[in-house]
């Protein structure tokens, strides 16, 4: 279904609010709030309660934070004129999915969408409604930014994000080609994940930005996992047993998700132990390592990745061979035991990036 447009949605927000309010009669004035430099798309007020509400036609994170920034502070925008004392930020999407409420959470800023879904915390106020389905999916595959070639301009672009780098340097840097890093600079800038500058040259917006989108999009089962068992007792024991058993081979690989995370940031004990291979293992090498297919009780992941630049950046810790932080950091997305924790640890250590405005 293709979402409404502006006169319907702040008449379906309307009607919302005035639902979870008690059924309350609602007012939606579809004029800009605020001066022309600084207005929020209109104000719903449902009995006492007066909602700021910035609109965005999708949810990915860029936007969603594109909205939370045009609220800036509350003595910002009520010197401004966007804002009274009293009334209750708000931003509206289609549909918010869970990047879009962590960003909202972060912020602490409330949230509604046109599928019914809503996160709304104010003084005297609260109201939390899950569950509700994606009534706005696109027919057919959306284009990704971030699939496994595309990616290779955000890792590039991250691992120097305040330098700006002509497409012709990305290109090369990438081994990608110009036609190809022209579209995908052009859809970057459009999402506002880019700036540019007089020349033509890219940097990040902000570089948490670029990665809080990259992470939203990434998938880790893209790659090819075999998984099996290796009789050893912990985590760290397995990552010395594959440290001696792949040094010997001509495969280039590196520990990734929570082996990875521990190594760089000794946090927490883990079970499940993940290994990037640049070519799918011999008999010989799983037969050295005592490598038993076994998904159910698996203990060592050998995973093939879908693109060779995921072995960009790789270092050495402990003696052991390890992905670079960033790519540690996605993986930990889809990997379970306290593969969230130790993914915020990583990132609060080695991506610690100013946030910029």
């Amino acid at each position: 279904m293709k979402p409404p447009n502006d006169q319907q949605t702040a008449a379906r927000v309307a009607e919302l609010l005035g639902e979870y309010l008690g059924n309350q009669s609602a007012t939606s004035p579809l004029e800009p709030v605020g001066p022309q430099s600084f207005r929020h798309d209109y104000v719903v007020v449902v009995g006492p309660s007066r909602f700021v509400t910035e609109y965005k036609s999708q949810a990915s994170t860029a936007s969603v934070m594109a909205a939370i920034d045009s609220f800036g502070s509350r003595a910002a925008a009520e010197q401004r004129g966007t804002m009274q004392s009293g009334d209750i930020p708000l931003i509206v999407v289609p549909f918010m999915g869970p990047a879009g409420q962590a960003l909202c959470a972060q912020h602490q800023i409330s949230w509604l969408d046109l599928c019914g879904n809503a996160r709304i915390l104010a003084p005297g106020l609260r109201i939390w409604i899950e569950g509700r389905p994606n009534q706005f999916k696109e027919r057919g595959r959306p284009s990704n930014l971030f699939a496994p070639k595309s990616s290779r301009l955000a890792r590039h672009l991250l691992t120097d994000p305040d330098r700006f780098q002509s497409q012709a340097d990305l290109a090369r840097q990438t081994g990608l080609g110009d036609g190809y890093v022209s579209k995908l600079v052009r859809r970057l800038l459009e999402e506002d994940l880019l700036v540019s500058n007089q020349q033509g040259a890219v940097r990040p917006r902000d570089p948490n930005l670029l990665l809080d989108a990259w992470h939203e999009a990434y998938r880790f089962n893209h790659h090819r996992t075999l998984r099996g068992h290796v009789p050893v007792r912990t985590g760290v024991e397995m990552l010395r047993h594959v440290q001696q058993r792949l040094s010997a081979s001509a495969l280039e690989w590196g520990v990734t998700g929570l082996g990875a995370a521990w190594l760089y940031c000794h946090f927490a004990t883990f079970r499940t132990t993940a290994v990037y291979l640049s070519e799918l293992p011999t008999q010989k090498l799983l037969d050295d390592l005592g490598f038993t297919e076994e998904p159910r009780g698996s203990n060592l992941w050998l995973v093939l990745p879908d693109d060779p630049h995921v072995l960009r950046g790789m270092r050495i810790e402990e003696g052991i061979r390890c992905v670079s932080p960033l790519q540690a950091y996605l993986d930990l997305k889809d990997q379970g035991e306290r593969a969230p924790e130790a993914a915020q640890e990583l990132r609060n250590t080695y991506l610690n990036w100013k946030r910029h405005a």
